[in-house]
């Protein structure tokens, strides 16, 4: 019975895709594993360490088919220790002698912290190809709404005119930055492991350089420059830059989950026919992938906390801290996964209301062109002094409930050197909207540039 709500027959979709599961689950990686050993023998083979019909042997008996995974199972409670169950039940496969060369003078981290990297590249992979996705649909966005206008807010209050595409554009660069990022950290997640006991090879003499490096080339990775037992580094690296990502989407998330609210209503996650807000409210239309935006990003930084807490280690090998990596890299990767398919699916079906943006801006009574009124007037007066003119104008018609204008038309420090016209003229968002036309032109030229660059490399 699943103890864990991503293993949950009715509620697993939420929380994984079936991609990362066949990365992580039991079956997949258990057969990970005895590729790993396997590759292990023929490498040993051919650096004359085992006979060679002894890697042949092991190669062919190592199919999760060929193995009890009951008995596997029950050599781990007998023994404790992570994988005696397995190669007892490797060894009993094989035929002949040959299940003595099973694990020949390796670790059970040698194993396993290969296997990590083999999976976390594939998970890096998968989150390239996920972000790209995402940056398409921002640009495309950003591209569309260059122009919308919008009101900007800080502190959750409405600031100055922006234009939604301009917002898009933003996140696109945030999106593009752990592109970046996950570009840079691939490479160290191909560094695999083979150590012996301690980390010194010892087990395999003066050979061990040579079948280090056959073995790993034999998976596609590169030999380490010293053992990494207790050296952890890449992993902490590659599990916070997930929590980046997922705090990127967490935030977008929220975002949306904001504005669409309806006293707001700028954007709208797209409707699914069928979907039920609430079994008491007929009416409610929930963000729901909005909201579990959030729920998967706290888990997952929860998660690279856990993981960062752990590169304290012990000595040459600590298995406190190394196992904790396996209670939080296949959960976090796993509820990766979901996230970026759920963020992916979002924003590919984000409703934009254009009107109610231009609404909202109107609702603000004008105050939003307080800063343009400050510095037309600051070339009179000069800028603090205008600033304490625009202000006491600006919180005395807030009181009042007045329109902004109407309180500057009257107010005698601000007419005594703007016209009503010159006021006027200053009451237009598009020109208040700064340059968010020109950036998001800057971002898709940037962006396209990049794109081309990924596609060369």
């Amino acid at each position: 019975m699943p103890v864990h709500m991503m293993d949950s027959l009715i509620y697993r979709r939420a929380w994984g895709t079936d991609e990362m599961r066949a990365i992580f689950d039991d079956m997949p990686r258990t057969q990970a594993w005895l590729d790993i050993i396997a590759a292990l023998a023929q490498a040993q083979a051919e650096v004359g360490l085992i006979p060679a019909d002894a890697a042949a042997e092991i190669a062919r008996a190592a199919r999760i088919e060929n193995l009890d995974l009951d008995r596997v199972r029950q050599g781990y409670e007998e023994t404790s220790h992570s994988t005696l169950g397995l190669i007892r039940e490797l060894q009993r496969a094989c035929r002949g002698t040959a299940g003595e060369y099973v694990y020949y003078g390796a670790t059970v981290q040698d194993v396993t912290d290969t296997w990590t990297m083999l999976a976390l590249r594939r998970v890096c992979d998968i989150a390239l190809r996920d972000l790209r996705e995402a940056e398409d649909t921002l640009i495309s966005l950003a591209q569309r709404h260059r122009d919308t206008l919008m009101a900007g807010r800080t502190h959750g209050q409405a600031g100055l005119p922006i234009t939604f595409g301009f917002k898009m554009a933003v996140w696109a660069r945030e999106v593009r930055r752990h592109l970046e990022r996950l570009k840079e950290v691939r490479p160290r997640l191909s560094v695999g492991q083979l150590s012996g006991g301690v980390g010194s090879l010892s087990s395999f003499g003066p050979k061990g350089i040579a079948l280090q490096e056959g073995f790993l080339k034999r998976l596609g990775l590169q030999p380490p420059d010293i053992a990494w037992d207790t050296t952890r580094d890449s992993l902490a690296e590659f599990l916070n830059l997930l929590a980046l990502v997922a705090a990127t989407f967490d935030k977008i998330g929220q975002e949306v989950y904001n504005l669409q609210r309806p006293e707001i209503g700028e954007v709208r996650e797209g409707f699914v026919q069928g979907a039920v807000g609430s079994i008491t409210m007929p009416h409610k239309r929930n963000p729901e992938i909005a909201e579990h935006l959030g729920t998967l990003s706290r888990l997952i930084r929860h998660h690279a906390a856990a993981l960062t807490e752990s590169l304290i280690h012990d000595h040459e090998r600590d298995g406190r801290s190394w196992k904790v990596e396996w209670a939080t890299i296949p959960p976090a990767c796993t509820m990766m996964g979901a996230l970026l398919r759920l963020a992916n699916q979002m924003l590919s079906h984000l409703e934009v209301d254009a009107e109610a943006m231009r609404r909202n801006l109107e609702a603000t009574g004008g105050f939003l062109f307080s800063e343009a009124v400050m510095l037309a007037l600051a070339e009179h007066v000069g800028k603090q002094t205008a600033h304490t003119i625009v202000y006491e104008t600006a919180m005395a018609a807030a009181e009042a409930r007045r329109p902004f204008k109407e309180a500057l038309l009257a107010e005698p420090r601000v007419r005594q050197h703007l016209t009503p016209e010159e006021i006027e003229a200053l009451f237009d968002y598009r020109s208040q909207a700064g340059l968010c036309a020109e950036f998001v032109d800057r971002v898709v030229s940037l962006t396209r540039a990049d794109r081309a660059a990924d596609e060369a490399s």
